[in-house]
């Protein structure tokens, strides 16, 4: 259980600079007055798959025995849901106004692992 802890810890640090990373492409993007290319979406699947493999991991954590605070589980729901949320409510928008809407959204994602982070024990 340790090690799938310690792991669960790291993985969300990984996933707090990915996201930020992520989140500040896509600003970049925006104000170069560009759409979400291939590469920067393909990016964002990336960061959701390392998200839900996180919430999977948490859940096995969960399942042997450690209960964390209820608003850390809370975190790591909405922070698996936040970006197909962005992407479904932004697929209509001006390029350069998807670009920004999902780097903002990944970088309020990189804010949601840290709060799970934070509300850990």
């Amino acid at each position: 259980m340790d090690v799938a802890l310690s792991l669960h810890g790291r993985i969300a640090i990984v996933l707090v600079l990915y996201f930020t990373l992520v989140g500040l492409w896509g600003l970049w993007l925006g104000v170069r007055d560009s759409g979400p290319t291939p590469s920067f979406r393909g990016a964002i699947v990336i960061a959701e798959i390392g998200a839900i493999a996180q919430g999977l991991l948490g859940l096995g954590v969960l399942a042997v025995g450690d209960r964390p605070d209820a608003i850390h589980v809370l975190y790591g729901f909405a922070l698996v849901v936040a970006m197909p949320l962005a992407a479904s409510l932004v697929r209509e928008r001006a390029p350069r106004g998807q670009a920004l809407a999902l780097g903002f959204a990944a970088l309020f994602a990189a804010g949601l692992a840290i709060r799970g982070i934070t509300t850990a024990r």
